[in-house]
């Protein structure tokens, strides 16, 4: 990068800088939240397969961590839902919302 460059860089007007929209900041959040919630629950879904104890630590994490998504999604469904139901369908919910995310984004 010549001295030139520089120089024009350092003398571009403030209108010539790009600015990015807050919506598609929003939704990358959105994207990233949802993509990371469906990480952890397939986890956790994993975990809970090949778990040989109940009590085991590795169930215990995943489960205090997942937690915070499958609450609202537990007062859906119905009362009498395994937590194995409970994952499976908290794993589609989060990845039907990543879905959705992902083609607002390209439709914006």
């Amino acid at each position: 990068m010549g001295l030139g460059e520089r120089e024009e860089k350092a003398s571009r007007s403030p209108n010539q800088v790009k600015v990015i929209d807050p919506l598609s900041q929003i939704l990358f959040l959105g994207r990233f939240l949802c993509f990371m919630a469906m990480f952890y629950l397939a986890l956790h879904k994993l975990v809970f397969r090949l778990s040989q104890k109940p009590n085991s630590k590795l169930l215990w994490f995943f489960s205090v961590l997942t937690t915070p998504l499958t609450r609202p999604l537990r007062a859906w469904i119905m009362p009498g839902a395994s937590d194995a139901q409970l994952l499976s369908r908290s794993l589609l919910f989060y990845g039907f919302l990543w879905l959705c995310l992902v083609l607002i984004g390209r439709m914006s």
